[in-house]
């Protein structure tokens, strides 16, 4: 994409469950110009309302499950560009403008953000060792020589749905992963700073979170491979 070509739009999903310390730092990021989608997953902390007094579009998903609240966003959607990204403040959305004009210019159909830690207590040992041992297995699975399956990611809206993805948990993120290398998707990943998080996670926060995460996906990778119309339909040639 040359310097004076306008720059793609996006919305931008941002599944959240009590994180109203950290959503006008994250609200703040957003690109100019793209449509941000909070996803109430049953916060009790005022979030939404906080949300859409800070001018995003609110979403509603009672079904508890990163997944669940992932999906709800992906259906909201309606720009060309889907954008994920956690809303805890631990990754900057302004990130996401030049990811989104690499997908827009056809360099990747689904392009990860790799997470690098920036100061202490940013990724805990356990989340980091989950991680690992998540990236060798879908290596095994799909051939893929990614080092990080983190939430923020850019890939075109039509081509998720044509994904048909089923989980609503925390196999979400690797589901999306593994469905896109079956269809024959070009997957790429690029650094990003990855900041200590506002408030705690409800999934990594403790090792029994990460591991049971981490067994959860295990379903995910155990898939067998099938041939979807994604593999020719709203990806780039």
């Amino acid at each position: 994409m040359t310097p004076s070509a306008r720059p793609p739009r996006a919305d931008l999903v941002l599944p959240c469950l009590d994180e109203a310390g950290a959503l006008p730092w994250v609200l703040a990021r957003v690109p100019a110009g793209w449509r941000a989608i909070v996803v109430d997953n049953g916060s009790t902390d005022g979030s939404a309302d906080l949300a859409r007094s800070l001018g995003a579009t609110v979403v509603h998903e009672p079904r508890r499950g990163f997944g669940a609240a992932c999906h709800a966003g992906l259906l909201a959607a309606r720009a060309e560009l889907v954008c994920f990204c956690d809303c805890d403040a631990s990754l900057d959305p302004g990130l996401l403008a030049p990811m989104a004009e690499r997908v827009a210019a056809g360099e990747a159909d689904l392009l990860l953000g790799r997470r690098r830690p920036q100061g202490r207590g940013a990724w805990p040992a356990h989340a980091r060792a989950g991680n690992v041992a998540l990236a060798r297995m879908l290596r095994r699975r799909t051939g893929l020589r990614l080092h990080d399956l983190g939430p923020m990611r850019v890939a075109r809206r039509e081509a998720l749905l044509g994904l048909g993805l089923t989980d609503r948990r925390s196999g979400y993120p690797l589901q999306m992963v593994v469905r896109a290398a079956d269809a024959g998707w070009r997957v790429a990943e690029t650094d990003v700073p990855y900041l200590p998080r506002t408030g705690r996670s409800k999934v990594t926060g403790t090792w029994r979170g990460t591991w049971n995460a981490v067994r959860d996906m295990r379903g995910v990778l155990a898939e067998p491979p099938s041939a979807r119309s994604a593999r020719t339909e709203g990806v780039s040639a």
